[in-house]
């Protein structure tokens, strides 16, 4: 077998049409034994690597190393991976562009083509993370939220427009669509694509990373793809190969079929708890068994989409007939599904049950059979309530916030007559009525919302029974329920519609507020300001229910101190009950205008009545009439001005867009990396640090630090927007960057929010004021924390902050996969303790020194010497794994970030 080839090409016909294609079988047979035993997933990456083997970025070491996988079954080294496409939403695609743009200004002063600095494979930009549910419950809501996203993002929308024209290689989708996760399921995708060369047409799997941690939502279509960093998405669309740890592969069996009432949401609630508690991170699961035929498309995309939550790098799904199913009906074309299925079956990616299953790590069995109803709260996604319970773990996290017992609200007649709560809603009743009565544990927001559970019809139609059971009983939602649907895409008011199932979900409040991630992503919204009073004088310990992927501490609104995850129809039902100190199973959510009880089990559709909805109502014709034309903006997006050329002219005063620094004093050679002397805690954490903690991406507070900033630049506090949307100014984002008010920072114990204590002096201020007098002293700093440190959102500003605070080095007992390569591709150390090692073995106060020496010529995985010396002039000397994982991260990290190697491989010079 030729070394610098091991490849076999072959080709099929589907469709009437001949595609030429890298074969898997056929390479099998000329000699690279043990291929038709591998998981799909990996299969998939196989096939990448021999399709771009050349013997200088894929060589034939990394194709033997996949190929031999079967062998240990283990992970083990590491290969290149080049994805097909990205996938981008705007909270970190602009910032993205915003780099490369950036770039481009750095190229020319530099002496180089800034043209080069353009898109090497497609991206698509989803615009789904700005809008916010100012306004809900009210018919208007949507438009009025819709108007306030365009007035409030004019200029962010615009660079946007100008990158539109400036790059290649570059699709935006308008506001106003979908959440991207959603929009890639129901019509990016392809699966398999198809591309033209010399003449003859290639077909290869449709592979993709994104920049936002539910990409592997896609994976229930059969797509592999995952959830990376801003930095890493930058040099994959630059032609940067991304090095993979060959990873372990976690089968997961699937078995039974779910029983009467339990739906997705409660299975993969389940699933997360079992999955983050028997140890997934950073392994790809597969999920196999005769369980998958039980799962509509939609449903697997469910369980795919919560990977990151129990820690996986990808969840996968196989290709079988319902992929070819849903691929029909949402009208990707009879030459496409034909295309899908040829080449899933000529590859060996075609799934039977029981028919040459692979081999796995280890494969894990889930009974579906075994699910029950639940939730999943009040701070983490993997911890699962069963419904029955939910009153007791909330009495329990009461107990942990330190506040007494306290009755919960009474049941009142209709469930609440004065109607559905919104930030401005016309018909919510007088102020008083919504905050009377107010108590811990009453639910302030109900949000169907998020791609988990919208991108799922059996879900939504539920809710949309349920709703029309309810408001046939009298019931309405409580008065101080901040209500709102934000669904996924318009293709679910669409079947809603159809089904004559909205009105009935209006009347509760649930009219659309929104096409995108709201409130899972802390863009909830005010609430009604005597609400808002009420928990803010008594101190009320108040709940969000919503059918998110998230809930972790102050993500969802910060006044909502517990969060639950459900099923929309128990948001629905949660919104009439007002309260989470009720048990659904057994008590009733209310009281019809007779005064007769009403429960969840007289409300609850039945499995068929859902099933015949959806067959019925999520049509063919809806999808093509939907996406047929094309995606297209509202008529102030399409009046939207935007500048030509191929560099963005940065406007001279703006608080939303300023050149971002990352190659201020860029040189044609890399300076050699300094050690780390004498370096001096910033923080120090506890364990499951969120990138939501590092770097908040909600509301701005005006007595913050990024707050006070926007005052001193003439922003009023009501238009100071979110973090989000401010991404492309440094000032604002290094000054929010540890300042979220749930950050619990050790050195300054019994205080929450970004604040520390600067060293020697011990003088307590903000961890922004802190770093600014140590970089003005030259005193490096240190971030040091406990185990999953950044898990959540895979946030580049949570890395781009902490650059900026001048941290070199973050030391933790482990870390969230993304997080880590972020901070690698910024140039930021990851050092993590020997194991059972910590910052309490040690004995750590804050008033230690840190110094870390040999940097330059630092090898992946290595181990270096940290030596800690404390205020009494003793030292410990901690030897510790250094978490660059690859030799090609080791690049980054010697160039001061990937975006910097990137701009010098470009000039010729790295």
């Amino acid at each position: 077998m030729d070394d610098r080839r091991i490849g076999r090409w072959d080709t099929l016909r589907a469709g009437g049409r001949d595609y030429r294609y890298l074969s898997l079988p056929a390479t099998e047979r000329a000699g690279l034994a043990g291929i038709s035993r591998l998981p799909a997933s990996l299969k998939i990456l196989l096939e990448g690597l021999l399709r771009h083997e050349d013997g200088r970025r894929v060589e034939a070491r990394h194709v033997r190393a996949l190929a031999g996988w079967t062998e240990a079954r283990r992970a083990a080294g590491e290969i290149p991976f080049m994805p097909v496409r990205v996938l981008l939403p705007d909270s970190s695609g602009i910032p993205l562009l915003a780099d490369l743009a950036a770039m481009r200004d750095a190229m020319r002063t530099l002496g180089g083509d800034p043209r080069r600095v353009d898109p090497r494979i497609p991206i698509d930009l989803v615009i789904d993370h700005s809008v916010i549910v100012e306004h809900a419950g009210r018919p208007d809501a949507l438009r009025l939220n819709m108007a306030l996203e365009l007035e409030r993002n004019r200029e962010r929308y615009a660079f946007l427009r100008w990158a539109q024209q400036a790059f290649g290689n570059f699709r935006l989708v308008p506001p106003g669509n979908g959440i991207l996760h959603q929009v890639n399921l129901e019509v990016l995708a392809s699966v398999v694509r198809a591309v033209e060369r010399d003449g003859r047409l290639i077909a290869m799997p449709d592979t993709l990373v994104g920049m936002d941690s539910h990409t592997p939502m896609i994976n229930g279509l059969g797509v592999l793809g995952w959830g990376v960093g801003g930095i890493e998405a930058a040099a994959a669309m630059l032609g940067q190969p991304m090095q993979l740890r060959i990873p372990d592969v976690v089968g997961c069996r699937l078995t039974g079929r779910t029983r009467p009432g339990v739906t997705t949401t409660d299975v993969v609630l389940t699933l997360t708890q079992r999955l983050r508690g028997h140890g997934v991170v950073d392994a790809f699961v597969e999920f196999c068994g005769p369980g998958i035929a039980s799962l509509a498309l939609p449903q697997r995309a469910t369980l795919a989409n919560m990977a990151v939550e129990y820690g996986a790098t990808t969840a996968f799904f196989p290709i079988d007939a319902e992929t070819l199913r849903y691929l029909a009906v949402t009208g990707r074309g009879d030459a496409q599904v034909a295309l899908v299925e040829a080449y899933a079956k000529a590859q060996g990616l075609w799934f039977e049950p029981g028919v040459d299953e692979p081999v796995f790590t280890q494969v894990l069995e889930y009974d579906l059979g075994e699910v029950e109803p639940c939730l999943a709260g009040p701070r983490r996604p993997e911890d699962r309530v069963p419904l029955s319970q939910v009153p007791a773990d909330f009495e329990r996290a009461l107990a942990r916030l330190g506040r007494a017992a306290a009755p919960a609200s009474p049941p009142a007649v209709g469930g609440g007559a004065a109607g559905p709560a919104g930030a401005a809603s016309a018909d919510a009743g007088s102020a008083d009525a919504r905050a009377a009565n107010l108590r811990d544990g009453d639910v302030v927001i109900a949000a169907i919302t998020s791609c988990t559970n919208t991108s799922n019809p059996s879900v939504l139609m539920a809710a949309g029974l349920l709703a029309r059971n309810a408001v046939a009983r009298g019931l309405r939602a409580r008065p101080w329920v901040k209500t709102s649907l934000t669904p996924g895409s318009r293709i679910v008011t669409d079947y809603l519609a159809q089904a004559g199932l909205q009105p009935a979900l209006d009347a509760l409040g649930f009219q659309p507020a929104g096409y995108g991630c709201t409130s899972c992503m802390g863009n909830s919204g005010p609430l009604d300001e005597a609400v808002a009073a009420q928990i803010r004088e008594r101190g009320l310990v108040a709940t969000a229910v919503l059918s998110g992927n998230r809930n972790f501490e102050s993500r969802i609104h910060p006044l909502a101190r517990t969060n639950y995850l459900a099923s929309p129809p128990l948001v629905v039902a949660y919104a009439i009950a007002g309260t989470v100190r009720i048990d659904l199973a057994c008590e009733p959510l209310g009281h019809d205008p007779d005064g007769v009880p009403v429960y969840l089990r007289d409300l609850w559709p039945d499995d068929d009545e859902v099933n015949d909805a959806v067959s019925r109502f999520v049509t063919r014709g809806l999808f093509e009439a939907r996406y047929g034309p094309g995606f297209s903006g509202s008529s102030e997006w399409d009046r939207l001005e935007a500048a030509a050329g191929e560099r963005f002219a940065w406007p001279a005063r703006s608080d939303y867009l300023r050149r971002p620094p990352f190659f201020d004093g860029q040189g044609r050679t890399p300076a050699p990396i300094a050690d780390i002397v004498g370096a001096r805690p910033l923080l120090m954490l506890g364990d499951s640090v969120t990138t939501d903690h590092i770097s908040p991406i909600g509301a701005i507070p005006a007595d913050s630090p990024a707050g006070r900033h926007l005052i001193e630049q003439g922003v009023a506090p009501r238009d100071f927007s979110f973090y989000g949307a401010r991404r492309v100014n440094h000032d604002v984002m290094i000054r929010g960057t540890f300042a979220n008010l749930q950050v619990r920072n050790e050195l300054v114990p019994g205080t929450e929010g970004g604040v520390t204590r600067h060293m020697p002096d011990g003088a307590t201020m903000s961890v922004h004021e802190a770093a600014t007098r140590y970089r003005a002293d030259g005193v490096p700093a240190v971030v040091v924390a406990g185990r999953d440190y950044g898990v959540g959102s895979s946030r580049d500003w949570a890395a781009k902050g902490t650059r900026l605070l001048g941290v070199r080095a973050v030391i933790a007992e482990s870390f969230e996969r993304i997080h880590r390569a972020n901070l690698v591709g910024m140039g930021v150390l990851p050092l993590e303790f020997p194991a059972g090692t910590t910052r309490r073995t040690l004995g750590l106060t804050g008033e230690e020194t840190f110094t870390v020496r040999g940097l330059d010529g630092v090898t992946p995985l290595a181990t270096v010497d940290c030596v800690i010396a404390r205020a009494d002039g003793s030292t410990v000397t901690v030897p510790m794994r250094v978490r660059i994982d690859t030799a090609v991260e080791g690049d980054w990290y010697r160039h001061g970030g990937v975006l910097n190697f990137v701009l010098l491989e470009l000039l010729g010079e790295a």
